[in-house]
């Protein structure tokens, strides 16, 4: 079993409005990434970070529209950046291992998806795509990566001590890392919309 968790939890200061419901090209952002999983993760855990925006998406996203279960969830712990949607998301999923996406990435690939889960082995607890083979924790994408939920006692020490950046998971655990290397995995996949201006490239 294989799955997903969308992390749409953010405050999206720079955009300016909620990232996840932004409609681009007819469609809200969040849709990109979960037509993109159909048929290849079994479920989807949906972070967001209270019930009022969980009510607002379950207004547009239809769980029939996919082949996966979907499920909406609060996060545990408020104001806390994205390790916290990351823990509240391993907490709920049903199989070992998720691959994590935030809501605003609808570059994404199946293939991308396929390789990334192919490379988990025996004892790895993460699968990350970094960019630089000379600094791969430095380079890394750790908010589209893979994390075995038996990493949840150590997120939980972390935010405790209130030690909040993502790559701090990764450098403690046994990670997989996978380099992005524009053929099975391309570049483009990671571009960031956080300003308005980002979303020219979809004019």
């Amino acid at each position: 079993m294989k799955s997903s968790i969308i992390l749409c939890g953010g405050q999206s200061r720079r955009m300016g409005k909620d990232k996840g419901s932004l409609i681009i090209k007819d469609k809200p952002m969040i849709k990109y990434i979960l037509s993109t999983l159909n048929n290849e993760i079994d479920e989807v855990i949906i972070v967001l970070n209270d019930n009022k925006r969980i009510d607002k998406y379950m207004e547009f996203i239809n769980p029939e529209d996919y082949s996966y279960k979907l499920k909406f969830v609060e996060d545990k712990i408020k104001n806390k950046g994205p390790i916290s949607g990351i823990l509240t998301g391993l907490e709920n999923i049903s199989s070992e291992y998720a691959i994590v996406f935030p809501c605003d990435n609808p570059f994404v690939t199946k293939n991308t998806i396929q390789t990334l889960f192919n490379e988990i082995t025996c004892n790895i607890q993460a699968v990350v795509p970094y960019h630089d083979p000379e600094n791969k924790l430095k380079t890394s994408e750790p908010l589209h990566s893979i994390y075995n939920k038996n990493i949840i006692p150590l997120i939980d020490n972390l935010i405790l001590n209130d030690s909040l950046h993502i790559k701090g998971i990764i450098e403690k655990i046994d990670t997989k890392f996978v380099l992005i290397d524009n053929k099975k995995i391309l570049k483009k996949e990671f571009r960031n919309l956080n300003h308005p201006e980002d979303l020219k490239i979809f004019d």
